[in-house]
């Protein structure tokens, strides 16, 4: 079977866990090569690495924090060097924080805005530079609570309303490129960094599961697929759309 990736390159950011290792895992079964990007977990960026070159695709791991411009500029270069070329960028870095306005700090707010607002501004304008002609993909992954906004998540939801609004904003800014531009919005997704910040057996992800049409929560390998999409022919008429992918819960 025809693979929808073949001769592609993808750069993942936060690729090393949860959704992002599933998205470049996907991106690989399908023929892309693709760039794990991590900014501390190098083992974890390896390990998924291993399991794509054991699969007979290609891979390699570039450190990078993508809030800071030097370390993107590096990736990118790292990127040609190793696949020279440059077809799709999926945005996953990104760090979720929840306090209530009580505990809204300056810091708290630059750290969530600095990465997931500004950090996926600057990927985007690098990997702008390296498309070709024929265009490429830019799969951002927002949050369903751009919209659903949840107490005590201000900044955190603001940051992925922004996701939003950016991703609109450049879907018709680079279009006349070729260059589509995509979000994804997962709802509550069991990942590392969602058991890490205690959502194993909190209530709030009991109320989630609970009010979820489908009846679970989600698993990084109900997002995957979706990049895949984005990221292929199959979307080519596509930019600038949303998809809230959170088992029916809104």
């Amino acid at each position: 079977m025809a693979q929808k990736l073949s001769g592609k390159v993808a750069v993942v950011t936060g690729a090393s866990k949860g959704i992002g290792a599933s998205i470049a895992k996907h991106l690989a079964a399908e023929g892309a090569a693709v760039v794990v990007n991590y900014s501390s977990s190098k083992e974890g960026a390896d390990r998924v690495v291993a399991e794509i070159t054991g699969k007979g695709g290609k891979a390699i791991a570039v450190k990078g924090d993508v809030s800071k411009q030097a370390e993107i500029e590096k990736l990118f270069a790292e990127t040609k060097n190793a696949f020279g070329r440059l077809d799709i960028l999926v945005n996953n870095a990104g760090i979720y924080e929840f306090a209530p306005l009580s505990g809204v700090t300056e810091g708290h707010f630059d750290k969530m805005f600095d990465l997931n607002v500004l950090g996926l501004l600057l990927t985007s304008q690098e990997a702008a530079k390296h498309f070709g002609p024929e265009g490429g993909s830019i799969v951002n992954i927002s949050s369903i609570v751009s919209t659903l906004a949840p107490a005590n998540s201000s900044v955190y939801s603001a940051s992925k309303a922004a996701v939003d609004a950016v991703t609109k904003s450049l879907a018709k800014e680079l279009g006349p490129r070729k260059i589509r531009v995509n979000a994804i919005n997962p709802g509550m997704v069991q990942t590392e960094g969602w058991y890490a910040a205690g959502f194993g057996e909190n209530e709030l992800s009991k109320q989630v599961q609970a009010s979820t049409p489908l009846g679970r929560l989600g698993r990084p390998e109900d997002i995957a697929p979706a990049a895949v999409f984005f990221a292929s022919s199959d979307s080519s008429w596509i930019s600038g759309e949303t998809l809230m992918i959170a088992g029916g819960y809104r």
